[in-house]
């Protein structure tokens, strides 16, 4: 019951990251929405105990936008290798390189795949 209790809780978390998007995040979704590069990304998806900011299952792919909180951030590096050991490779982008240069970001995730 606790697993199903954390794991509701991770959704409904999820569902109101997509509803309170970042400006970021707003911008590099339209960017990765429909198909980018043959390739389906999802938006705030649960991924263990964390949830994901886009996330790509063919590509193993997992892309986060962050703000200046994440600088040097050790429970950014417990995530990622969490996230890495699951199989996932992980994108980090910062806000303001989303918001001033949305299509070199495009083409960094065009070139990305599996590891």
């Amino acid at each position: 019951m606790r697993v199903l209790a954390a794991m509701t809780k991770r959704t409904t978390r999820a569902r109101t990251l997509r509803r309170n998007s970042t400006e970021a995040e707003t911008i590099l979704w339209q960017v990765i929405r429909n198909n980018h590069a043959g390739a389906k990304f999802r938006c705030h998806v649960p991924v263990g105990p964390y949830i994901a900011d886009f996330l790509c299952h063919d590509l193993k792919l997992i892309v986060e936008v962050d703000g200046g909180q994440h600088c040097e951030n050790e429970k950014d590096e417990i995530r990622t290798k969490y996230l890495n050991k699951l199989g996932f490779k992980v994108i980090r982008f910062w806000n303001n390189d989303v918001v001033d240069n949305p299509e070199d970001i495009a083409s960094t995730l065009t070139h990305a795949g599996p590891r």
